[in-house]
This record gives C-alpha cells, structure tokens and sequence, in this order.
C-alpha cells in the first residue's frame, strides 16, 4: 500500500479539526501536539476502513436481488454507522489509555461529522476544475 498526497492531507485536516476540539471541547483531551497527531492518523486509518465497510455494503444493497438479503445487508449498515463511533473510542483507549479522550458516543460522532465534513471540503478545494488554467497541464510547460 502506498502513500497518497491525499491522504498526508486528509492528516492534517483531521489534525486541526481535532485541534479545534480540544480547544473547544473540555470532555476532549490530548496531553501533547504527538499525541494529537498520532492521533489523527489513528482515525484516517479507522475512517478509511469504516468508509470501505460502509461502500461494500451500500454495494450489496444495491445488487442484492431478494428482500431478505436487501434486509440483512440494510442491517449490517445500520450497525456499522454507531458501531465505528464506539471502535473509535475503543482504540483510541487501547492505543493511548488516559493521555487522549474523544469524550463520550455524542462527542465522537460529532468530531467524526466534522472531520468527514472537514475533508470533503478540503478535497473540493483541492480539486482542479475543468477550464481553470492553473489546472491545465499544458499551460506549465
């Protein structure tokens, strides 16, 4: 698996969210700036995981061809969307016991929106639109 230029940004971007919560949340808690950004990596890695759960299964739905397994496939995604907040909270705890908390189910699932909200933002920015001559290939040479 390779490194993408996006996904170092998607970092960052989580960074500063996570940021914006400490600051702004007193339930959520890093002791130091590493901690912070371990900790933003911690939840890329989880969030792109969830998010591939989360399209295999929108997937099935889409090609299942009986009500039972539209149903169960249903199913599935409706443990998955509150089931990643309490992995997150999980391996936040495994992983850094005491020195990070992302407070509580409702915390979590706000920073998660946030960070989710956050990135699809940044990428539309960083998306080159069709036309723009910054954007064409042939106007840096």
């Amino acid at each position: 698996m390779r490194l993408r230029p996006i996904d170092l940004v998607d970092v960052f971007v989580y960074l500063v969210v996570l940021g914006v919560f400490i600051q702004l949340f007193p339930e959520v808690i890093s002791e130091t700036f590493l901690l912070a950004l371990l900790t933003a990596i911690l939840l890329k890695v989880v969030l792109e995981v969830v998010l591939w759960l989360k399209k295999r299964v929108v997937a099935r739905i889409r090609a299942s061809s009986t009500a039972l397994t539209r149903s169960v496939n249903v199913v599935a995604l409706v443990l998955i969307l509150p089931g990643s907040k309490f992995a997150v909270l999980l391996l936040v705890d495994l992983v850094f016991g005491d020195e990070v908390r992302l407070g509580g189910f409702f915390a979590v699932t706000a920073l998660i929106i946030v960070l989710t909200l956050a990135r699809a933002g940044v990428r539309r920015l960083l998306t080159p639109t069709p036309g723009d001559p910054e954007s064409d290939q042939s106007s840096r040479r």
